[in-house]
């Protein structure tokens, strides 16, 4: 006869979507006042009021302000709730899939141009809170160092096709494409009226001539 186990955690699917619900609004209510209001402007009471739960629901349900401006980015970037690691995201599977470099190129210069639009503003709010706030900017740099290793990751996979220029190391080819497909430059671009399309077109032109062997 087996005897069950009593000490292993029950999870409720029902208490589990509640639970969701509720970082899902916390979440939402953040962006809402960060992007109003900026990272200095909006409290965590404030949050939780635009949310409309109590302060201590915002702790639990996603943590303290810096925490929140972290999962934001991650919803952004991964385009769900739940932060998503970068070997998992479909559009990385799809590169790495890709028949040739230049068709790796496009599908993440395609991907940009998706992901831009929401990222870009949280982005700019981090670092603008990056310049006053120490969490934010430990957060800042912690994102801009993730961001340089997975794009020395994009370089080795075009590397193994053969067609990236045997003159460009590969640290500077990681570089030139860490360096224009920062949120920072698609927002100078979004500012003097280019859509997130001609933004991923010229991603994927520059790219493409500048890293590729001509044919």
């Amino acid at each position: 006869m087996t005897v069950p186990d009593k000490t292993r955690a029950y999870r409720s699917p029902a208490r589990e979507a509640r639970r969701e619900r509720t970082r899902e609004a916390v979440l939402t209510a953040a962006e809402r006042l960060f992007l109003a209001r900026g990272y200095a402007g909006t409290t965590a009471r404030a949050i939780a009021d635009e949310a409309g739960v109590a302060l201590d629901t915002v702790y639990a349900a996603v943590g303290t302000k810096p925490d929140v401006m972290l999962a934001l980015l991650e919803r952004a970037i991964s385009g769900t709730t739940d932060a998503v690691p970068a070997a998992e995201r479909e559009y990385v599977r799809e590169i790495r899939e890709a028949p040739g470099a230049e068709a790796k190129i496009r599908r993440y210069a395609r991907a940009l141009t998706e992901l831009q639009p929401r990222l870009a503003p949280l982005v700019e709010v981090l670092r603008q809170a990056a310049v006053t706030d120490p969490a934010c900017a430990a957060a800042w740099q912690r994102v801009s160092d993730r961001r340089a290793d997975n794009m020395r990751l994009f370089v080795a996979d075009l590397r193994a096709t053969g067609e990236l220029r045997p003159d460009l190391s590969d640290e500077d080819a990681a570089d030139l494409v860490w360096s224009t497909n920062a949120p920072e430059y698609y927002g100078l671009l979004a500012s003097r009226g280019w859509s997130a399309q001609r933004y991923g077109d010229l991603l994927a032109d520059v790219w493409t001539r500048t890293l590729l062997t001509p044919r």
